[in-house]
């Protein structure tokens, strides 16, 4: 991984080996697809996605695993779901030896696209 602050999602990419960087491109487009609207961004030196200035998830790659922030939380619709990837109490681990769950990154990115708007209707 990069020891510098990244320039863009590209660059972050780059700073990894084979394995890592794959998975991090398929959740990369996992998010443009489920959020194609949203704009790319570095923040707090990772990857990071956002709708109208407001963050709506980030992702980061680890020797081992990519961990998706914020998870979805007292949503006991996801929990179940959840529940075998939480690493804390808003991130989610996936480990580069297992299946990316694909159906559940779109389950997340869309919660948190109703999130996103509920607080923006509220304001």
């Amino acid at each position: 991984m990069a020891t510098k602050k990244p320039a863009g999602i590209d660059e972050y990419i780059a700073g990894f080996p084979g394995k890592t960087r794959h998975v991090l491109q398929q959740v990369r487009a996992i998010i443009k697809n489920t959020a194609p609207h949203a704009e790319e961004t570095i923040s707090y030196a990772i990857p990071t996605f956002t709708i109208n200035k407001v963050y709506l998830v980030y992702f980061a790659g680890y020797k081992n695993h990519i961990s998706l922030y914020p998870a979805p939380g007292g949503n006991a619709a996801f929990e179940k779901e959840i529940k075998p990837y939480r690493s804390g109490k808003s991130t989610v681990q996936f480990v580069l030896d297992k299946p990316l769950p694909v159906n559940l990154i779109i389950k997340i990115v869309k919660y948190r696209m109703k999130e996103n708007l509920e607080r923006q209707k509220a304001r």
